[in-house]
């Protein structure tokens, strides 16, 4: 069983390899270039579109699961019918400028098609408690997954960082899955997931020759919110758990975007005013602050998931203890200002 597991990261990440390679001559060929302004944290035009990769190699995974019968249509539906679409609207946005306003619409629906297939949001635990929010909780978590996606997309701004998230991620979940005992799906998704990222990470770190862009970013933001209100199905505690791992992209976003907001700046409007954009300006380098935050999931926030995912600590309690010194780090590092 090891050795088929070996076997099948290698693969995976040699497919998801090969792919990037093919984009990136076609977005040289087709000139979708990434041209460095004032706000950029690079300083050459670089191809975009290397997370397409990603998009397809699990994409076809996803497929061959849901016809060997391991995979529930209703998963592979909002997955594949989700993801799809999050994809298609990034690879456009990346070719040429959606309006934020047409991004935002298809985000939406792609959220609501997620939703429908998975059944809305699962009751969840509060303060001991399992909580039904009804249709409210549905609404909240349509918002809840365009959020992710698009603050997936905001957090992709250098080396690495992007791959490394979703790597760390995928491994902090089988983890809370091996220890919660919901294998299945829960299980074989992330484990996909992970080596197609880390196929383009080959091409995307240390030293960028690609760009994930839209199209990869959106999808891995929708992928891993989906992932989330699947496994809070399997086991309530889950949700709280999947939640808490991403934390570093979620404090992150979330807190640049609302000091953003409270001096009156537009929030779609391009800036380098992220923690993680601060940390590489100061350090000089992308590396150690990609490095960072892959490290912030695994020797942090995966051990307060699991802490919730085993039931020692409840999910809204660990997801404060979680995200507490991630708050204060990032205001530390001037989140949110210029």
């Amino acid at each position: 069983m090891e050795l088929f597991m070996v076997l099948y990261i290698i693969i995976t990440a040699s497919f998801s390899y090969f792919l990037t390679g093919v984009i990136r001559r076609y977005a040289l060929a087709k000139n979708m270039m990434d041209i460095p302004g004032e706000r950029s944290s690079h300083s050459l035009p670089t191809p975009l579109g290397g997370g397409a990769a990603i998009v397809l190699v699990v994409l076809a995974g996803l497929i061959v699961m849901k016809t060997a019968g391991v995979m529930p249509v209703s998963f592979f539906a909002a997955l594949a019918g989700a993801g799809t679409l999050v994809a298609s609207i990034g690879w456009i946005d990346d070719r040429r400028d959606l309006k934020a306003g047409s991004r935002l619409a298809g985000h939406f629906i792609a959220s609501g098609w997620a939703l429908y297939w998975l059944g809305g949001l699962p009751p969840l635990t509060m303060l001991g408690h399992v909580v039904d929010l009804g249709w409210a909780g549905h609404i909240l978590a349509s918002f809840y997954l365009v959020w992710l996606l698009n603050l997936y997309n905001f957090m992709d701004g250098i080396d690495g960082i992007a791959g490394i998230e979703a790597v760390t991620v995928c491994v902090g979940g089988v983890i809370l899955s091996i220890i919660s005992g919901t294998n299945g799906t829960l299980l074989s998704v992330p484990v996909l997931l992970a080596p197609a990222s880390i196929g383009f990470l080959f091409w995307n770190f240390p030293k960028a020759r690609i760009f994930m862009g839209d199209a990869g970013s959106g999808f891995l933001g929708i992928t891993l919110g989906i992932l989330s209100i699947k496994a809070g199905w399997a086991a309530p505690e889950l949700f709280w758990g999947w939640l808490i791992l991403p934390g570093a992209f979620v404090v992150d976003a979330t807190v640049t975007l609302l000091r953003r907001a409270s001096t009156g700046k537009n929030v779609y409007e391009a800036h380098r005013s992220h923690a993680y954009q601060h940390a590489a300006l100061r350090l000089g380098a992308h590396p150690p602050v990609s490095l960072a935050y892959g490290a912030a999931t695994l020797f942090w926030l995966l051990p307060m998931a699991a802490l919730v995912a085993g039931g020692f600590l409840g999910g809204p309690s660990g997801l404060i203890f979680a995200y507490a010194p991630l708050t204060a780090a990032v205001i530390w590092l001037n989140a949110g200002k210029d």
